[in-house]
Order: C-alpha cells, then sequence, then structure tokens
C-alpha cells in the first residue's frame, strides 16, 4: 500500500492502493486479459521489470490480483475485487477520451498499439488458416518500424522480428494515424484515402483487411 491519506473516506483508502504510479495500468493490462509476467510487460513496454514485480507484489498481498503457479508456470489472475475495477478503468478511460488534449509524439508507441490491436481481431472475419499482417510505420526510428501480426487457431501473436511466415497483407502507415484509426479518431476509409495508411496485398484479401479488426473499446465514447 502506499502512504496513507489519513481519512475514512473510502475513496482516499482505494487510492493509497491505486494511485501509485504504474498501478492502474497493471490492472488494465490484468482485467484485459494478460496473466503471464511476459504478457504484462508487453502491455507496459515503458515500465521496469523491477518495478512491475513491486506492483504485483502489492495487488497480490491487497488481494486485488491472485497468483497461480503449476510448475514453472506463473499466472497473475485478478481476484473478485480485482474484477470490480474494470468499470472504474473503463469509465476513467471514457473520460481521458471526451477530456484529455491531443496526444503528444512521446505518447505514440508502435508496440504499445499492436499489443493493443492483437486483442481485437475478429477471427470470424479472417481468412481461414495463418493470416500474417507485417506493419510498417513510415515515421518511427528503424528499429521499431516493422512489425508482424500472426493470427491462427483463433490467436494472434505479435512480433517484432519476422517471424519467416508469408505475409498475407502489408499495413504501411503513419504511426499517429494508425492510432486515430485505432482510437476511432480517423476512419478505415479516409485514412486509406488519403494516403496516411496503405494495405497492399492480392486485392480481395487488401480490401478485407480492415475487417479484421475491431476497434478500441474507447472508440465509441462520444466525444464533446
Amino acid at each position: 500500500m502506499g502512504a496513507s491519506y489519513h481519512q475514512f473516506c473510502p475513496v482516499a483508502k482505494a487510492m493509497e492502493l491505486l494511485d501509485e504510479r504504474w498501478t492502474l495500468l497493471v490492472v488494465r493490462e490484468l482485467v484485459s486479459g494478460s496473466e503471464r509476467f511476459n504478457d504484462l510487460r508487453r502491455g507496459l513496454p515503458r515500465m521496469s521489470p523491477t518495478l512491475l514485480s513491486r506492483r504485483l507484489h502489492q495487488l497480490v498481498r491487497a488481494g486485488v490480483v491472485e497468483r497461480r503457479v503449476d510448475g514453472a508456470d506463473v499466472r497473475y489472475v485478478p481476484t473478485a475485487a480485482g474484477r470490480e475495477l474494470r468499470p472504474v478503468l473503463e469509465a476513467l478511460g471514457a473520460w481521458g477520451v471526451r477530456w484529455i488534449g491531443e496526444l503528444g509524439d512521446a505518447e505514440l508507441d508502435p508496440k504499445l498499439l499492436l499489443w493493443d490491436m492483437h486483442r481485437h481481431v475478429d477471427h470470424d472475419a479472417v481468412p481461414p488458416g495463418r493470416t500474417v499482417v507485417r506493419f510498417r510505420f513510415r515515421d518511427v526510428p528503424a528499429a521499431q518500424r516493422d512489425w508482424w501480426l500472426v493470427i491462427a487457431a483463433g490467436e494472434a501473436d505479435v512480433c517484432d522480428i519476422d517471424p519467416g511466415h508469408d505475409v498475407t497483407v502489408t499495413v504501411t502507415a503513419d504511426l499517429r494515424a494508425l492510432v486515430q484509426v485505432w482510437m476511432g479518431d480517423l476512419g478505415w476509409a479516409a485514412a486509406l484515402r488519403g494516403g496516411a495508411v496503405e494495405v497492399s496485398g492480392p486485392e480481395a484479401l487488401r480490401r478485407a483487411a480492415p475487417g479484421w479488426f475491431t476497434l478500441s473499446p474507447f472508440a465509441a465514447v462520444p466525444r464533446p
């Protein structure tokens, strides 16, 4: 727990645990389905492993998360208390969409974008077999420019090195434009028409590719 506010108010008591840096983002990843340490790190790419371990320990000790061990496999699973935080996070995110200003360049992260997108693949819309979507971001450093999303058997995985499979389609985009598409601020059609996003590959697959992804859960939040 963080430092006490020395107030009996339930909001103050809750925030003694939740307002420490990164804590609510760890919970965000947990309620979004990430259970293993490495998956949590992929959803929190700028958080140090040491701090992540500390926050998980605090959440376990507070009864918000359960640590389950099966041999070498360790998973972190939200308890009933942790699952009750989902609507709190959804409300915070919706408020942020409505009232927080435009994103700065430093807040645009291709790793986080692809990690979010891989959880929102419409597997019923993707062609049968293995589908590989290559993403190339024109405006980021070379080390972060190329990514691959491998979709097969109802699962999706993000790769930052070439997995060696045939590419189904390639999405070439400005990072900000694809974040705007993901967040619902820019439609796929407008992004493609304006050239901020391009999809290359066989025509039928190229036209279908935008439908393989649903948008961020916050895309439907009305803007002021």
